[in-house]
């Protein structure tokens, strides 16, 4: 694929006039979106049922049509960020990526199933719908199962991260998800006595990251034809339509969990639970590890950033896919995007604020 040396990875983000970068108002308010979000949904799928069963009937082999082309809508604009060519970089930055790769595939997921197990059929089984504790595990493990992909470059933005390290380590875990990901879920599905089949699991691998990855690259490949700057534009432009795909999704979502919520609102906030404790374990996890490596502070933070956050629209795909929208486990991964740019937002204020406390300890290292 087409590399860009002389220019640092494309984001979502642009700089403020002081040189700053700034997350985009679409994604800064991304919790208060998918809030509203809540909102409509829960009140179309109460004064216009008929409309939310019309399109959950629009279904060939198990996917959804509407969702999968808003699926599409969401993620090839993201996807078009990630350049393979910088693969070739990965041996400069091997330490932070070695870290990184550890917490987001042998870390992350089964730290997650495990929490799952803990709390949600344990500690908060008694407040949740016993007919659906399988399916709020399994969301969660899909929300884990897949690193972040897109707004990773803004976190490493924001925390001074180097472009470099960063494209690197996103298009080195999208590789590894076109492969990893659909028998990483299975294998903890399994262990968590949750059967998927296997055909619907890699349908959706082929739907929601093998085409758009192949889609995506082509038209990447098309655009640097016409320059670097016209490939910026081209992205920040499909931005806000990624966004309004995801937010749309949601609604439709939330048209058929409007019962379930009205009848029990404290579920989102039980199951928001293991997911913060995910992201602090993780996010701490990596840093620690980075400091004790001697890895460069702007190696580290979005290394930790990276090993923190989930790329939660694979997972509304895949949980809708495999358990349909009336599901605990499409419930699950929502709550992870309710609560991603809050919770990362302030794992970026810590990465900056620690920063010579971690450089004395880096330098000793």
């Amino acid at each position: 694929m087409t590399s860009m040396p002389s220019a640092p990875a494309p984001a979502p983000a642009t700089g403020t006039p002081s040189g700053r970068p700034a997350i985009s108002f679409f994604e800064h308010y991304l919790t208060l979106w998918v809030g509203l979000c809540i909102v409509a949904g829960v009140a179309l799928g109460q004064f216009v049922p008929g409309l939310a069963r019309t399109v959950a009937a629009w279904e060939v082999a198990q996917v959804n049509l509407p969702v999968g082309l808003l699926i599409w809508v969401m993620i090839i604009p993201m996807l078009l960020k990630i350049d393979f060519g910088a693969l070739g970089q990965v041996a400069a930055h091997a330490r932070g990526i070695g870290v990184t790769l550890f917490i987001n595939w042998a870390v992350k997921p089964f730290s997650m199933a495990l929490l799952g197990w803990l709390f949600i059929r344990h500690a908060f089984a008694d407040w949740l719908p016993a007919d659906q504790l399988d399916s709020y595990v399994a969301g969660l493990i899909l929300l884990a199962a897949a690193p972040c992909t897109a707004m990773v470059f803004v976190w490493s933005q924001l925390c001074k991260g180097d472009p470099y390290f960063t494209l690197s380590q996103v298009a080195l875990n999208d590789a590894i998800m076109i492969v990893a990901f659909a028998p990483l879920v299975a294998l903890l599905l399994g262990l968590s006595s949750i059967t998927v089949p296997w055909d619907t699991l890699m349908t959706s691998v082929g739907l929601y990251i093998l085409v758009p990855v192949v889609l995506s690259q082509l038209w990447r490949r098309q655009l640097l034809k016409r320059g670097t700057a016209h490939f910026q534009a081209v992205v920040a432009r499909l931005g806000p339509f990624s966004i309004a795909a995801l937010l749309l999704t949601l609604v439709l979502l939330f048209a058929f969990q409007g019962d379930r919520i009205i009848d029990q609102p404290l579920v989102i906030a039980l199951l928001a639970v293991p997911i913060l404790i995910q992201v602090v374990l993780n996010a701490g996890l990596a840093y620690w590890l980075n400091r004790r490596l001697g890895v460069r502070h702007c190696v580290a933070g979005p290394s930790a950033l990276i090993g923190a956050s989930n790329f939660f629209e694979l997972a509304v795909a895949t949980a809708i896919s495999l358990f349909g929208f009336h599901s605990g486990a499409a419930l699950a991964t929502v709550v992870g995007v309710l609560i991603e740019v809050p919770v990362m937002l302030a794992v970026v204020a810590i990465v900056n604020r620690s920063q010579a406390w971690y450089e004395q300890g880096a330098s000793r290292g």
